[in-house]
């Protein structure tokens, strides 16, 4: 037993007190985990573009004081009642969406949208008893996505916390929490190229990255990146792609243009972006027939997706995928195996590292482009 268990910890937090002001690193309470809770301590997590569009209030409600975050790799502290499948010292990664194995979602091997325990943007406090594990003074500080990594201490519920292997480096499979297995699990659990196969991704940020190398694991044969931003294009060459299209570049519809370049259209397409035109032009241009679309970007609120029926009827397929169809507690771990066993490479998606006290400057790196995913580490 720990001599924590059962207490209050107090500890570091970033707290952003505001929308889009500079995170305030505080003292901040932490509650002992209740009922089917765990208790986490965070050793590093990472920026994820989700975290800047919440604390830039472009999501949905606005909640603030809050405390944001939540790509992270840390140890079980404590466990509440209940908790039989994670003890003190566990290594995980606390995920933003659940599996409590127990829902229709859950029980089914064709879903991961846990009915219990899946992302709420809005929730700002634990399900258990609708009230904040975070304090400041006795003042609440809102919880995100249920997991609020920015903070030395966390409480999760035991559903969405990973188990994985102790010598995994947290500091690098951190980012498997988040973007990179969504990204990932798109190509290999939802449009599965076969060896060979042509397949084109829309957006090069780190998630369509992360959808490249899912698809240079399959052994696709073409993997063409297309993006407004040249600059990323040299980047993506190590993630597999090797053709770039920038729609900028040509005076017509660029599924026209990537049809034109692969004699009738990719055999699958990874939409990355969250643009509706993208996601348009990312199922108009896999090839009649047999060609798969999968959208992994959320659009804007009033998007409206258009296109011919006729598209559906010549058999291609759209999809969509949520966290990349990865049930988070049964899955994560083979994930963090495929790394272990050098089958996925993930160091080259760390572009940069910050201490604690400067996770300002990894909100500074994103917002700026220059970032894929910088780690922060919380002993700094």
């Amino acid at each position: 037993m720990s001599s924590t268990t059962g207490k209050v910890i107090k500890c570091r937090a970033a707290v952003a007190w505001e929308a889009g002001k500079p995170l305030v690193i505080e003292e901040v309470e932490v509650a002992p985990p209740q009922a089917m809770e765990v208790r986490l301590k965070i050793l590093y997590t990472a920026l994820c573009h989700t975290d800047v569009f919440f604390w830039e209030a472009k999501g949905q409600n606005p909640l603030f004081p809050r405390i944001f975050g939540h790509e992270a790799g840390g140890i079980v502290e404590s466990v509440g009642e209940g908790v039989t499948d994670l003890a003190p010292g566990d290594h995980v990664l606390p995920v933003f969406t659940g599996e409590c194995k127990e829902c229709a979602h859950c029980l089914s091997e064709e879903s991961n949208m846990c009915d219990l325990l899946r992302i709420n943007t809005d929730r700002g406090v634990m399900i258990n008893d609708g009230k904040s594990r975070f304090s400041i003074n006795g003042k609440p500080i809102y919880h995100f996505v249920g997991t609020s990594t920015f903070s030395e201490y966390t409480v999760v519920h035991s559903g969405c916390v990973a188990k994985i292997n102790p010598l995994a480096p947290l500091n690098v499979v951190c980012i498997l929490s988040c973007g990179i297995s969504t990204g990932l699990g798109a190509t290999l659990n939802v449009a599965k190229p076969t060896k060979g196969s042509t397949v084109a991704v829309f957006g090069l940020g780190a998630v369509g990255l992360a959808a490249a190398e899912g698809a240079r694991i399959a052994g696709a044969s073409r993997i063409i990146g297309v993006d407004l931003n040249p600059k990323r294009f040299h980047e993506a060459k190590k993630f597999g792609v090797n053709e770039f299209v920038n729609p900028k570049d040509y005076n017509k519809p660029v599924q026209e243009v990537i049809s034109e370049m692969t004699n009738g259209g990719v055999d699958r397409s990874i939409e990355c972006v969250g643009n509706i035109d993208a996601m348009i032009s990312a199922f108009e241009c896999v090839r009649d027939g047999w060609g798969v679309a999968v959208l992994v970007g959320v659009p804007y609120k009033d998007a409206t997706f258009k296109t011919h029926p006729v598209n559906f009827l010549n058999e291609r397929t759209l999809k969509g995928t949520f966290f990349g169809n990865y049930k988070p507690r049964s899955d994560l771990p083979a994930v963090v195996e495929m790394y272990m066993n050098k089958e996925l490479e993930l160091e080259k998606f760390i572009t940069h590292e910050v201490p604690f006290s400067e996770i300002n400057k990894a909100f500074d790196y994103m917002l700026q482009g220059d970032s894929l995913r910088c780690v922060i580490r919380m002993d700094g």
